[in-house]
């Protein structure tokens, strides 16, 4: 039964890596895809695992590209982008990402970040003059390439909650996952939500498992009326030339990565 108004319906692009179509993760994505078509929306999945995604950039991503030369891979990306020369899959995906009005990444928190595969999903599919680069509008912002889209980074850990907190030993999950928070989504212009974790993923009993899909339920119905996380813009004077925070914006006792983020004390 739909739940959402059709007014109110968008397009949520899923994107997920795991290796075992059995595991938490691709559970979590399974649940995410039902409970989001069920609210009315339309989803695309990507499976990265599952369409043996080329996770590295090479010189075979750019046609063009003469063998033996220098690989200025900025440079080419931007030509093969601005041309239309990229290859079959990257276009494919970029496709998806520009129909998409949020998108919605499931992994597994693997060495603090996510699967290679992922990585190179987006080292590939975000290349330059289309989510970044002079050719685009810049970048830390509402104004940016990718702008008018949102973000829900849903993760599974193996650790206890508590060793994600402000004091435990792995660091606070919103500054493990900045570079994906910060650095891609909202470089690109993207609106990134609080991220979404399940712990203790390693041996989930059943119970805690109806619980966490009961809570990321609850997060992919706030998809589009949570409020982001308030990152500065670039472009909102808060900055100097050479992107540096100004003295004295920033909350009385903030320090580290919480400086890029309005109205927290580190």
């Amino acid at each position: 039964m739909n739940t959402t108004d059709p007014q109110q319906r968008k397009n949520v692009l899923v994107v997920t890596a795991h290796p075992d179509p059995g595991s938490l993760t691709a559970s979590l994505t399974g649940f995410a895809v039902e409970h989001l078509r069920a609210s009315g929306h339309e989803v695309r999945v990507s499976d990265l695992y599952a369409m043996k995604w080329k996770a590295v950039v090479d010189a075979d991503d750019f046609p063009d590209h003469t063998p033996g030369r220098r690989l200025d891979v900025m440079g080419a990306s931007e030509r093969a982008t601005l041309s239309g020369r990229l290859t079959p899959d990257v276009v494919a995906e970029q496709e998806k990402v520009l129909w998409s009005d949020a998108v919605v990444l499931q992994f597994p928190l693997w060495w603090f970040s996510m699967p290679a595969v992922l990585k190179g999903w987006f080292d590939r599919v975000f290349s330059a003059g289309f989510a970044y680069g002079p050719a685009v509008p810049p970048p830390y912002g509402d104004g940016a390439a990718l702008a008018g889209r949102r973000a829900l980074v849903s993760v599974t850990a193996g650790a206890r909650e508590g060793a994600f907190s402000d004091r435990g030993i792995h660091g606070a999950l919103p500054h493990v996952l900045h570079p994906v928070q910060h650095g891609l989504f909202w470089f690109t212009g993207m609106a990134p939500l609080e991220p979404f974790a399940v712990y203790g993923a390693n041996e989930l009993p059943e119970e805690d498992f109806a619980r966490a899909r009961q809570a990321y339920a609850a997060r992919l119905d706030g998809l589009f009326t949570e409020e982001p996380v308030a990152f500065r813009s670039l472009s909102g004077g808060e900055y100097d030339r050479g992107m540096r925070l100004l003295p004295g914006t920033e909350t009385p006792g903030t320090t580290g990565l919480d400086l890029h983020v309005r109205g927290v004390r580190g």
